[in-house]
Order: structure tokens, then sequence, then C-alpha cells
């Protein structure tokens, strides 16, 4: 996608997952890192597309992956599942969780071989929504396991989240007030950031 971009030509970033990085609050982090990109490299070269859809895991993903993705002819995809295939009511195994993943992957490849592929490990909820979740590390460690093995890329916001949390429950709230979505602030100040860190640290990788 990088490389396009600086031959000029326009890039179509989708961005498929749950209520992290749809509706308002992917345009939180992905209006930043879009505005960044203009920056670098020209207004009407980026635009991205939110396909996911609040409330959402791996198996819907899988369901409509033709009609939210692959109909919309990426150039790129950002890929985010793990915080509500661990949602215990699900009943979604990590292995299950693991094949959806790459089954996504693998359409993205016989879609496209240039189309660049982002896993997202995202943050961590607290309180209630934790409860719900008690197994996430073991979804995002899959998800780190799976960027290995399929030789994707992987952006893990994790780190970042848990230096936040370490500040106190207070402090967290800040970004994340009701304990599972980061508001504009998380967005902008936290998810955004190292999206954009990672693009440039891999700007000659693509």
């Amino acid at each position: 996608m990088m490389e396009q971009l600086k031959s000029g030509k326009p890039q179509h970033i989708v961005v498929y997952g749950t209520s992290l990085s749809s509706g308002g609050n992917g345009r939180a982090w992905m209006d930043v890192v879009e505005a960044r990109i203009a920056e670098e490299y020209g207004d009407n070269l980026i635009h991205y597309t939110l396909a996911g859809k609040g409330g959402m895991w791996s198996v819907w993903g899988v369901k409509n992956f033709e009609d939210s993705v692959i109909a919309k002819k990426p150039d790129a995809v950002f890929i985010e599942f793990g915080i509500n295939d661990a949602f215990k009511e699900y009943g979604t195994s990590v292995a299950l969780a693991k094949l959806n993943l790459e089954y996504m992957i693998d359409r993205v490849r016989l879609y496209s071989d240039s189309c660049d592929i982002f896993l997202q490990v995202m943050n961590m909820p607290i309180g209630k929504s934790a409860t719900f979740r008690p197994d996430l590390s073991a979804y995002y460690a899959m998800y780190r396991e799976v960027a290995r093995q399929k030789k994707v890329m992987l952006i893990d916001h994790y780190t970042n989240w848990q230096n936040i949390l370490d500040q106190g429950e207070e402090v967290f709230r800040q970004y994340v007030p009701d304990g599972l979505h980061p508001n504009k602030k998380g967005g902008e100040e936290v998810i955004a950031p190292e999206i954009i860190e990672f693009l440039n640290l891999n700007v000659t990788d693509k």
C-alpha cells in the first residue's frame, strides 16, 4: 500500500471488525490515519471504508466477507474480531476463531496477492465487559500466532493500553469510559499513533 501511494496510485483501505473499529469508534482513529497519509502523499490518493459492525464476531465476519470486504475492492484490509470472539456467550472457541481468521486472510490473497493485510490486537476490557471475556488473552495470542504463520502484518495495541491501565482504572477510563470501547481521545491518542508509526516503520517494505 505505501509503495503504491509513493507511486501516486490511489489506495482504498477496508477496515473490518467489531464496534472497536466501526462507526464513530472507527472514525476516531481512521480519520487521523487517513489525514496523516494524505499529508504525506496527497488528499486524493487515500480513502477508507468501515465495513464492520458493532456486536459482531468472526463467524459474522466470514459470512459477510464477500459483500463487506471483497466487493469493495480494497488495496489494504484491517481485521480485528478478537474482542468479540472472546465473548463467552457467542461460544466461539479459539480454534474456530483461528479458522475464521485464516479464511479471511486466504480469501483476501485469492482476491489479490498485492492487497496488504493488517491484523489488529486491540485493547483489554475492564469491569463487567472483562468478565464476559475471561479468555481474551488466548484469542489475542492467536492473532499474534496467525500473523506469524500467515506472514501478515500485525498492529498490536495491547502494550500501549496496558501501560495506560497500569496508571489506574481512573486514567484508563479517560480513554475507555465504558470499560470496553475507546472514545475519541483513545482513538486519536492511542490507536491512531500506533498505526501511523507502524506504517512509517514499514514504508520501505511494501
